[in-house]
């Protein structure tokens, strides 16, 4: 899953973002508020992190203009601790979660994977097909004997996506767009060599393709 993080603080955005990329997302870093805009506007993230302070245009005029327009991306905003005032206006404003500055990524990384989980067609907290989980800490599958499966950070981050979203059509670009950063190479034709790995440790059914427009996960079952 693919996240736009929005911090002027250059160290802690530079910190933030390997420690969100270590936890298997994709993560995109703009510095300033008029570039936080337009990459929110333009590119299909499943969560932002939004200061309000930024630099060029606060976050919250840039949260207002995302929801005016009809975006509906989860967001978290990022607030000083005694900003009460601030943590009121981004709510009203369309925000979906808060997080006081200065605070644990721990917290950071469990705030964003509720968003994502609630905003996502599969709610679950674990994901399951057949007799194997996704365990997302680990970034592996397990199976019902507590074997363990590694998955390349890519397969990880494709069966993560594919699994929350399970029965759509979902199209090689859709995928790429979601699994990679701004500034990664997006060859959509690599997601076929993915898809056919996945197919090899969860089974020949588990992904339908759906020719001239993507593919299928049909193997989802969560639990909890």
């Amino acid at each position: 899953m693919r996240l736009l993080l929005v911090e002027d603080d250059a160290a802690l955005g530079e910190r933030l973002r390997a420690r969100l990329t270590q936890e298997g997302y994709a993560v995109d870093l703009a510095a300033d508020g008029l570039d936080g805009a337009h990459l929110g506007a333009t590119e299909p993230y499943d969560a932002v992190i939004l200061d309000l302070g930024l630099p060029r245009k606060p976050g919250l005029a840039i949260l207002r203009d995302w929801r005016a327009l009809g975006n509906t991306v989860p967001v978290l905003i990022l607030t000083a601790r005694d900003g009460w005032a601030e943590r009121v206006e981004g709510l009203q404003a369309g925000a979906d979660d808060y997080l006081g500055k200065p605070f644990h990524a721990e917290e950071l990384v469990a705030r964003i994977q509720a968003l994502l989980r609630r905003a996502a067609p599969a709610q679950a907290t674990e994901l399951r097909i057949g007799t194997w989980r996704l365990d997302e800490a680990r970034q592996c599958l397990v199976s019902a004997s507590d074997a363990t499966q590694a998955l390349t950070g890519t397969e990880f981050r494709l069966l993560r996506y594919f699994m929350r979203h399970p029965g759509e059509v979902l199209s090689k670009t859709r995928l790429s767009e979601h699994v990679y950063d701004y500034d990664s190479e997006r060859d959509s034709n690599v997601i076929e060599v993915y898809v056919r790995r996945l197919r090899t440790l969860l089974g020949p059914d588990s992904i339908e393709t759906r020719r001239g427009q993507g593919y299928v996960f049909k193997g989802s079952s969560p639990a909890g």
